[in-house]
């Protein structure tokens, strides 16, 4: 497969008074054509600070400070501010994870589609307010003439979404950035929203990246999962590797806390012990080694990066102690 976007050695600061404090840490991420890839993990790892640095929106006094990422060519931490602009929405799509708060609530959801259109495809206001109509449909909205007319606030959590994935789609991108957007959604429209991405992902033949602290959810999705922790990968592999033989104690932890059907009754879930660092506060070492049962003395002194496993050049774990064979 062809990598369409390439993160190496992704590093992102605050800036504070006392003295910048890194989220992000040596990222390294891939995104394959026409591949699904789930980016998981706590809250506050870097997974959206991630993406956000991508397409130029970190919120103020955050910013990327090393690294590259490569994506159709060109490395997206090294433009400007203008070419950003053409990026954004024509070849990377972004779907946020609150669409109450993304829409803009006095503008009607037809003509906000539209605005998107006449600015990232150049098209005249009539064109563009006829394709929003035929986008609207696209993602499964009914009577999308009626619908485009209609304030955000008169649709439902659901038909929200959904507009912002047409808003995601309107300039026909090569790679779809999901941030979380089912998190306030109940699941019968979770699914719907999950599978009408995977349909849409393979009938526009696009990537996507789909942010999420559900593994449950992203497994239906995804073809890789990268596990993130303290802003690192800890885990890369294809779905069913991760499922099957989850290798990072982080990312057995995860999985472990998940309620399943064969439990016993009653049972109380298993939890990860401790929190996770604050930004600038990091330990030595594995980030992970505070709340890991299998840290030894040299997981506090030297961080690990990702390496294969033995024989199986796609799982990619940064975990001396797995690497080993000894879990």
């Amino acid at each position: 497969m062809t990598g369409l976007l390439e993160i190496r050695g992704l590093t992102i600061d605050i800036a504070r008074d006392n003295g910048p404090a890194r989220v992000v840490d040596g990222i390294d991420l891939t995104v394959n054509e026409g591949e699904s890839l789930g980016i998981v993990g706590e809250s506050g790892c870097g997974k959206s600070l991630t993406m956000m640095s991508l397409v130029g929106l970190l919120p103020n006094r955050i910013r990327a400070t090393g690294g590259t990422a490569r994506f159709g060519g060109r490395d997206l931490l090294k433009l400007s501010g203008r070419e950003l602009r053409r990026v954004r929405g024509s070849e990377i799509g972004f779907i946020f994870q609150d669409p109450m708060t993304s829409l803009n609530p006095v503008i009607r959801v037809g003509d906000q589609i539209a605005e998107a259109l006449v600015y990232q495809k150049g098209m005249a206001k009539p064109q563009a307010r006829a394709r929003a109509v035929e986008l609207l449909a696209l993602v499964g909205i009914p009577a999308p003439e009626e619908r485009a007319n209609a304030w955000p606030h008169e649709l439902s959590g659901g038909m929200r979404q959904r507009v912002m994935i047409a808003m995601g789609l309107a300039g026909s991108p090569k790679l779809l950035i999901a941030d979380e957007p089912t998190t306030a959604l109940d699941v019968t429209i979770q699914a719907q929203i999950v599978d009408l991405v995977r349909e849409l992902k393979d009938r526009l033949k696009m990537s996507v990246v789909w942010i999420t602290h559900d593994l449950a959810l992203i497994a239906g999705l995804a073809d890789r999962i990268a596990v993130l922790y303290a802003g690192t990968v800890v885990e890369d592999a294809p779905v069913a590797a991760i499922f099957d033989r989850p290798t990072h104690p982080y990312t057995r932890a995860l999985l472990g806390s998940l309620p399943t059907l064969a439990g016993e009754a009653m049972s109380r879930l298993p939890s990860i012990q401790g929190t996770p660092p604050e930004p600038g506060r990091r330990p030595p070492g594995c980030p992970f080694a505070p709340r890991c049962g299998l840290a030894r003395a040299s997981c506090s002194e030297t961080v690990p990066r990702l390496a294969a496993l033995p024989g199986d050049a796609g799982h990619r774990v940064a975990c001396p102690v797995a690497l080993e064979g000894a879990i």
